[in-house]
């Protein structure tokens, strides 16, 4: 097996050429094996394999550096560095994360996690190592999804100005940007990168500079060179824009890439590289299904049906009929999503209401300025997002919707803990910077049916309104406890004496148990489901402040700037003599794991809860 040569990094250029379609299969067949053990991304890595092994046989690691966009297609680059007995453990709690990481390899020169970030991260370290006299390479590899995202038009116009070489691989797998014309754009793009061109060039510009109105005359050569290349080169946008553009090329084409690849290094300038590649390749059920094994769960490598069949619904689930519903009852009513209408489960109403429903690509900042658009046309927008990528859409919510007190519904899903995917799309920052927003409303809810109550209720709701919930199976408890959705008003579940418990959202559920527990150990608790993070019920928490020698607050995001925060500012400003107790993420990023592990290690699991109030009291 060719795979167990490769032990460390740049061991690939000890296979001979003949046999790198054998490697490939085997990094292939590989990746299916542990993948549908572990989970993981999948499809795009499976489309990346060719590719990856051709940059890798350009390249001199660490010394040159690669940086992946989001970094969801890394796994080969992690075998091709020696990682691959790791992927025993990947996604794992204390494992191999499913995403580059800096402190997992010095192979790894940047960490990514979300989109449209690698153009400006390699363009900074190309302008580093030009300042600093070196002549490395870099590298950045970046989707044809990821070009959506606003911010890799931003990185690639201040490219075009660098006067230093930085290689931009476009890997297109999906959105055909353009179709190659044959052997003269193959012939253009050899020749343009040979030195023999380049110094030619570059001594017919210093010469004609040094002329009369040689300027002028270097700009009109230009053009007429361009007009000549938008005939017959693919890819004028981007030399428009200022890029050499080289391609399309056969991602799956070793050879081919690898001449590329060098011809980029030869140039003085920003080049782009245009790499034709198909999403899960090699396998089956995830060419016929790319969606479905973008993220994979566990899965039979036979079949490619989920490993466990879920019977119960998550969260998403409630959402997405809960908006079907919403959508037949209410002609206003939209729906956008940032480019994952499966993953938040608007697929549904897509199929429903075709023309309600946008996807608008991975540009979360334009999602929210255009759902206030559509707020100020009259309608009723509803922007899904997972909660780390609404991160990215902070300045618009507060100066295009809040500002203006648009009536625009904030569906945020993966709230808090998320597991496996690690540091990067943990969702416990929304409580916080949502509630520094002023005319913001936020809830979360305590189980399925206060979600369903919830999306209602913000739908109908006069003004900016958010509704976040966690990943994973839906809470079935406590459906006696179901009431009507107040503004501002909390929940008592539980009435009793000495310590009172405020929690919110999905951390209701660990506070059932939390209760039960301190009843068995003799201590009387009461049960609040605090419904609303902005506006906190302010009465419900006086009247537990007269009544209870101490208040815990539970959560599932940071302290800073959280919950809990804003109930003991509260308490401080009517001078209660209670103590409070802050139960939530503590100040750093948490890795990955499952979330049962990762409740366990921050302390927020039920026993440590409990423990944690028996030490404070």
């Amino acid at each position: 097996m060719f795979l167990e040569r490769i032990e460390k990094p740049n061991d690939i250029k000890r296979i001979p050429k003949e046999y790198y379609g054998a490697l490939a299969q085997e990094i292939r067949e590989f990746l299916i094996e542990k993948i549908s053990v572990a989970g993981g991304h999948l499809g795009a890595n499976l489309g990346a394999v060719e590719l990856t092994m051709a940059l890798h046989l350009c390249m001199n690691f660490p010394e040159d550096k690669l940086i992946w966009d989001v970094g969801h297609q890394s796994y080969t680059h992690k075998i091709l560095t020696g990682r691959k007995d790791g992927f025993d453990t990947l996604r794992k709690f204390k494992g191999m994360s499913g995403f580059p990481k800096t402190v997992e390899s010095d192979c790894d020169c940047f960490n990514t996690g979300h989109s449209s970030t690698s153009i400006s991260a390699g363009l900074g370290m190309a302008m580093a190592r030009t300042l600093q006299g070196k002549n490395n390479t870099i590298v950045s590899v970046i989707g044809d999804g990821a070009l959506t995202g606003g911010m890799a038009y931003e990185a690639l116009n201040n490219a075009a100005k660098a006067d230093t070489n930085f290689i931009i691989v476009l890997n297109d797998n999906n959105m055909s940007i353009s179709e190659p014309v044959g052997g003269v754009s193959q012939y253009l793009n050899s020749i343009r990168t040979t030195e023999a061109y380049i110094d030619l060039k570059d001594s017919v510009k210093d010469r004609l500079r040094q002329m009369p109105r040689g300027k002028n005359m270097i700009h009109g050569i230009q053009r007429v060179k361009s007009t000549f290349k938008q005939m017959v080169i693919p890819g004028m946008l981007f030399e428009d824009m200022g890029l050499t553009y080289l391609g399309p090329v056969d991602g799956h084409n070793i050879a081919d890439m690898v001449r590329v690849f060098k011809e980029a290094k030869r140039c003085k300038e920003p080049v782009l590289v245009h790499v034709m590649t198909h999403k899960g390749k090699g396998y089956a059920p995830a060419e016929r299904h790319p969606a479905r094994f973008h993220g994979a769960e566990p899965f039979e490598i036979e079949t490619g049906l989920p490993a466990s069949k879920r019977t119960k619904p998550n969260y998403t689930d409630i959402f997405s009929t809960v908006m079907c519903k919403m959508g037949a009852r209410n002609e206003n009513v939209v729906a956008i999503t940032a480019a994952m209408p499966d993953g938040t489960g608007l697929k549904r109403f897509r199929n429903m209401y075709p023309d309600r429903f946008f996807d608008v690509g991975i540009a979360e900042e334009h999602a929210v300025t255009f759902a206030a658009g559509l707020a100020t046309g009259g309608l009723r927008p509803i922007v899904a997002i997972y909660s780390s990528f609404l991160q990215r859409a902070y300045d618009q919510i507060l100066h295009d919707v809040c500002l203006q007190k648009l009536p625009v519904v904030f569906a945020i899903d993966r709230a808090g803990l998320v597991g496996s995917d690690g540091e990067t799309h943990q969702g416990v920052f929304d409580l916080s910077f949502l509630s520094s927003i002023p005319n913001m409303t936020i809830m979360a809810p305590k189980n399925k049916w206060e979600l369903s109550d919830m999306l209602k209720f913000a739908i109908a709701f006069d003004g900016p309104i958010a509704v976040r919930y966690p990943r994973g199976q839906a809470y079935e408890g406590l459906y006696e406890n179901r009431g009507t959705i107040e503004f501002g008003k909390s929940e008592w579940i539980y009435e009793e004496k000495d310590i009172a418990i405020f929690a919110v959202g999905s951390m209701v559920k660990t506070a059932v148990d939390v209760h039960a527990k301190l009843n068995e150990s003799g201590l009387s608790c009461s049960l609040n489901n605090g419904r609303f993070v902005k506006p906190i019920d302010e009465e419900a928490l006086k009247k537990a402040a007269e009544t209870h020698s101490l208040i815990v607050t539970m959560e599932e995001n940071v302290a800073s700037g959280g919950y809990g925060e804003k109930v003991r500012e509260y308490l401080d400003s009517i001078q209660a003599e209670c103590k409070v107790l802050t139960v939530a993420i503590p100040d750093k990023f948490v890795e990955h794991g499952s979330v049962d592990q990762l409740y366990k290690e921050i302390g927020m699991d039920a026993d440590s809860v409990v423990a944690r109030i028996q030490d404070y009291l």
